[in-house]
């Protein structure tokens, strides 16, 4: 009978101390810790304590952060889409023999014609902006009521550029290198229709703006 009751004993002591809600420790941080972080103390404590089940780590947690990881890594490699883009000299060159590409937004277009690189991010600021009594959208190459609007889902979102400086030859912008140099000096300095390309482009998307990486060089207008 003695077993018998000692194990009845002890069967009832552990399902005792299973059954009662664990106490928090106290007395181990100081008492400037509180609100969450005094909750995750206590949790990694408990975590600790004997007879806490050990398998109450907090795994979950580490996949989710590795599930997050993995997407905003495959966000931020961005999506190849091919488009056509413009060809300008560098305004203010002063010889450097630098390149640009523009993607321009398809509505803004046809008004950027004949008009520098510049002139033409400056009406597709002024397009988007909520203040256009800023001085730059004053002081445009044509008046606002002739600026168009971009429609919902519009891409490229904005008037977007690269500028290249210094390109190895044979490297693999020199597809780019060639067109460049087969252009009339005139199509440069403005911006024309027989200065275009057609390539593939890397965007890349984040909350508050979009970037684009040239890819490859597919050909050139006419298209």
């Amino acid at each position: 009978m003695i077993p018998s009751v000692y194990m009845q004993a002890t069967h009832q002591a552990r399902r005792t101390a299973t059954l009662q809600p664990a106490r928090t420790p106290t007395g181990i941080w100081p008492s400037s810790v509180a609100g969450p972080a005094r909750r995750a103390l206590a949790l990694c404590a408990l975590v600790f304590l004997p007879g806490f089940p050990t398998s109450f780590a907090p795994i979950p947690l580490v996949t989710q952060a590795a599930g997050s990881a993995k997407a905003q890594s495959s966000f931020s490699q961005g999506t190849d889409v091919d488009a056509i883009l413009f060809v300008q000299a560098p305004e203010n060159d002063n010889g450097s023999g630098g390149i640009d590409i523009a993607w321009i937004p398809e509505p803004l277009q046809k008004i950027c014609l004949g008009k520098t690189l510049s002139q033409c991010s400056a009406m597709d600021f002024c397009i988007r902006t909520t203040t256009k009594t800023v001085p730059m959208c004053r002081n445009l190459a044509i008046p606002l009521s002739r600026l168009p609007a971009y429609p919902p889902g519009m891409r490229p979102r904005r008037v977007m550029s690269l500028s290249f400086y210094k390109l190895t030859p044979g490297g693999p912008y020199q597809p780019l290198v060639d067109i460049y140099k087969s252009l009339p000096s005139s199509s440069l300095e403005r911006l024309s229709m027989d200065a275009r390309i057609k390539a593939r482009i890397r965007v890349t998307h984040s909350a508050n703006d979009d970037s684009i990486q040239l890819e490859e060089v597919l050909g050139t207008a006419p298209f």
